[in-house]
């Protein structure tokens, strides 16, 4: 099964569970694949990126994806959610509300404002698709052959709605979404709440461990240290202990 990631263009993290980071806004997708059902970390910025990602998910895994689990409610994680027709779609508490008509104006205004195709943005936004399921603590996924992933709602942080994952096995896999960026500095916009960034990061630290894989938004893999270094520089920038 994990014979093919990196032909399609993946990096292969483990048994069954691979990411890919998606040109231009370096935004990262990750597969989990248990015995019965797959997850899809994220979506991609547009139906078309949507559409790229359920095609390989179909080839290297010769399954469709089953359920979503978006990170963050912004257009470069979101967009792509219509898509993956029939799949069972998670967020963190709130995000529903956001991803509604207005929130979808919004995602729209924002993706063309950061270079998107006027057209490509409002098909997406037109088809936006909110979770069905809220994340408000933990909830567990059982994927199948044992393989039982923990949605976390960590945040405020990012956004005031920030859902990771952590997938077990060896190693442990964290992802982070936009709570942890590699590629550049952690961006910080209106819907940020950096009074809370550094805690969301302990939590995460807490959940995944000294040895874990620590799967950025926008980046490379990291580990332990570059989140909590990673902590530290955000309670120095926003004045937190």
């Amino acid at each position: 099964m994990d014979a093919s990631w990196e032909e399609f263009g993946w990096e292969r993290l483990g048994n069954g569970i691979g990411r890919r980071r998606l040109p231009v806004w370096d935004a990262t997708v990750t597969l989990v694949a248990g015995a019965d059902s797959v997850l899809l970390h994220d979506t991609g910025s547009s139906l078309r990126e949507g559409a790229e990602v359920r095609a390989q998910a179909q080839a290297l895994l010769g399954r469709r994806v089953t359920h979503i689990a978006l990170s963050h409610p912004h257009f470069d994680h979101v967009l792509g959610t219509a898509a993956f027709a029939g799949a069972e779609v998670y967020g963190a508490v709130g995000t529903a509300e956001l991803l509604g008509r207005g929130g979808a104006d919004g995602l729209r205004a924002d993706a063309v404002r950061h270079g998107m195709d006027e057209r490509d943005a409002t098909a997406a936004a037109d088809a936006l698709v909110a979770p069905r399921h809220q994340v408000s603590g933990e909830w567990t996924l059982d994927l199948g052959g044992g393989l039982q992933v923990l949605l976390a709602n960590v945040g405020p942080g990012h956004t005031g709605h920030d859902l990771a994952v952590l997938v077990p096995g060896s190693p442990v896999v964290v992802l982070c979404g936009d709570l942890v960026e590699e590629s550049g500095e952690p961006q910080a916009g209106r819907d940020a709440v950096p009074s809370h960034w550094p805690a969301a990061l302990d939590r995460l630290l807490e959940l995944g461990g000294e040895d874990a894989l620590y799967v950025p938004g926008h980046g490379a893999v990291v580990d332990a240290a570059f989140v909590r270094d990673q902590r530290d520089r955000l309670a120095a920038r926003f004045g937190v202990s």
